[in-house]
C-alpha cells in the first residue's frame, strides 16, 4: 500500500485556506485505528479526521503514554457488559459514556490549541526525531467557525456521537427532574460556540439501547440540533449495514432518533428529513476495517459481500453530505462512481448527487431508507420500544466486533 508516514499536511486548494475537520468515535471491539479505510479515504478527499482512541474500556486493546511516569505505557482493560436493557447496563453505559463526551471536549479543546500553534506535547512513539508533526496544524483547520467540525462514528462510537451533539446542544440551563446530564460545558465553553445546527453528524449503524437509559429520558426526547434551522437533515446522515436494517427495533428507535419533528412542531415545516440508507449484503462488522481485513468471516457468518465497495458507499455519502452542505472537499473518482464509460473511466465529479438519491436503484445495492415523520408518524418523543426485544437481536449484531477485536488483540 503505498503511503508515506507523518507526511506533511498539504496546503489547502485554491479559494480555501483551511481543511475542514471530522471527529470520529470508534464503537464495542475497536479501536482508533479500526476505521483506516473510511478514515483514510475521507483524509484522501481533504478531510482531517481525528479519530479517537476511547478509554472507557470498550476496547480490547486500548493504552495510553505515560512518558513522565515510571509505567511508560497503561493499559485500560476491556469491560464486559451485557446487550441487554438493565438498569445496570443502562448505568454501566452511561458511566461509559461520560468518559467518552469529556474525551471528545477533551479533543475539540486539544484542536483549537493545535491550529493556535500552542505548545502540546505529542507522546506518540513513532515521532520523527528533529520533527514536530503537531506544528504543521497551526492556522490549517476549520474549527474556529461555529457549526464547522463535523462529527462521526460507528456503533457505539455513533451513540456517542448522538449523546455528545445533543448534551452540549441542549445544555439545561436550570435542573431537569429525573435527568442526570452525560456532559455538562460551561455556558462560555468553545464546544458550546461549536456546536450549532449547523454541524454535520454521520452515523454508522447506530446503537441506540444505550440512548434508551432512563437517567437521559429528557436529552432522547429532543430533536436533532439540525431541526433547528430551515436547512433541517440535510446534513444528517445515517447508514445501516442489512444485519442493522434487520435488526427491526434498533431500526426504528434509529429512525426515532434522527427523524425531523412533525409539522405541527416545527418552525420550518418544510425542512428536508435526514439521509437514510443501507447498502444491501452488508453486516455490522462492514463498516470498519474488520469486514475487510476477515472477509471469510462476514461472507461466511453474515453473508456479507463486497466489503471495500461497501466502505466507497460509505464515503461517497459522507462527502456528498458534506458537499451538500458548503463543505469543500475533493472530487470522486470515476473508479469510485463505478463509471463504465471509457471517456471518462479517468475523470472525477464534483457532484455525486446519485448516492443520496432516493430513487431506487440509482446506485446498485444502495438502498434508501424513509425516516421522514409524515410516512412513519411521530417519530420524536415516541414511547420507548426496548432495543432488543424483536428482530434481529443484539447477540448477533454487536458481539460480532467485539470477538473480532478480541482476536485482532490476541
Amino acid at each position: 500500500m503505498p503511503v508515506h508516514q507523518n507526511a506533511d499536511l498539504l496546503a489547502p486548494p485554491p479559494k480555501s485556506d483551511r481543511w475542514p475537520v471530522m471527529m470520529f468515535s470508534h464503537g464495542l471491539g475497536g479501536t482508533r485505528n479500526a476505521y483506516s479505510h473510511i478514515c483514510g479515504s475521507l483524509a484522501s478527499h481533504g478531510v482531517v479526521v481525528v479519530a479517537a482512541d476511547h478509554r472507557d474500556g470498550s476496547s480490547p486493546l486500548s493504552i495510553h503514554h505515560t512518558p513522565e511516569e515510571k509505567e511508560k505505557v497503561k493499559r485500560v482493560p476491556y469491560r464486559n457488559i451485557a446487550h441487554s436493557p438493565s438498569t445496570e447496563v443502562y448505568e454501566a453505559r452511561n458511566e461509559q459514556l461520560r468518559i467518552r463526551l469529556w474525551e471528545l471536549g477533551m479533543i475539540h479543546d486539544a484542536l483549537l490549541k493545535l491550529d493556535d500553534g500552542r505548545k502540546l506535547t505529542n507522546v506518540a512513539q513513532d515521532q520523527p526525531k528533529g520533527k514536530n508533526m503537531l506544528n504543521m496544524f497551526t492556522n490549517l483547520m476549520d474549527v474556529h467557525q461555529p457549526g464547522a467540525i463535523g462529527f462521526a462514528g460507528h456503533s457505539f462510537g455513533a451513540c456517542t456521537m448522538i449523546q455528545f451533539v445533543k448534551s452540549v446542544y441542549y445544555r439545561p440551563k436550570a435542573q431537569i427532574p429525573n435527568y442526570k446530564p452525560l456532559y455538562t460545558p460551561t455556558e462560555d465553553s468553545s464546544i458550546v460556540r461549536q456546536i450549532t445546527s449547523a454541524n454535520s453528524v454521520h452515523l454508522l449503524d447506530l446503537w441506540t439501547l444505550p440512548i434508551q437509559s432512563p437517567d437521559t429520558a429528557w436529552l432522547r426526547s429532543q430533536p436533532m440540533p439540525c431541526y433547528d434551522s430551515k436547512n433541517g437533515g440535510k446534513n444528517l446522515l445515517a447508514i445501516a449495514s442489512e444485519g442493522f436494517y434487520n435488526w427491526s427495533s434498533n431500526l426504528r428507535e434509529t429512525k426515532r432518533i434522527i427523524a425531523k419533528p412533525p409539522a405541527s412542531q416545527s418552525p420550518y415545516p418544510n425542512q428536508p428529513g435526514p439521509h437514510m440508507f443501507y447498502p444491501i449484503a452488508s453486516a455490522h462488522l462492514s463498516q470498519s476495517d474488520f469486514g475487510v481485513l476477515f472477509p471469510w468471516v462476514t461472507t461466511k457468518a453474515f453473508g456479507a459481500k463486497e466489503p471495500e465497495r461497501v466502505l466507497r458507499l460509505n464515503t461517497r455519502a459522507i462527502l456528498q453530505v458534506l458537499r451538500e452542505n458548503g463543505v469543500r472537499v475533493a472530487n470522486t473518482s470515476a473508479a469510485d462512481l463505478e463509471l463504465e464509460d471509457t471517456a471518462v473511466k479517468d475523470a472525477s465529479v464534483a457532484q455525486d448527487s446519485s448516492i443520496l438519491s432516493r430513487t431506487k436503484d440509482s446506485v446498485r445495492g444502495w438502498t434508501n431508507i424513509s425516516a421522514d415523520s409524515e410516512q412513519e408518524g411521530n417519530l420524536v418523543g415516541s414511547p420507548v420500544e426496548r432495543v432488543g426485544s424483536g428482530g434481529k437481536g443484539p447477540g448477533d449484531a454487536m458481539v460480532e466486533g467485539e470477538a473480532l477485536g478480541q482476536i485482532v488483540k490476541e
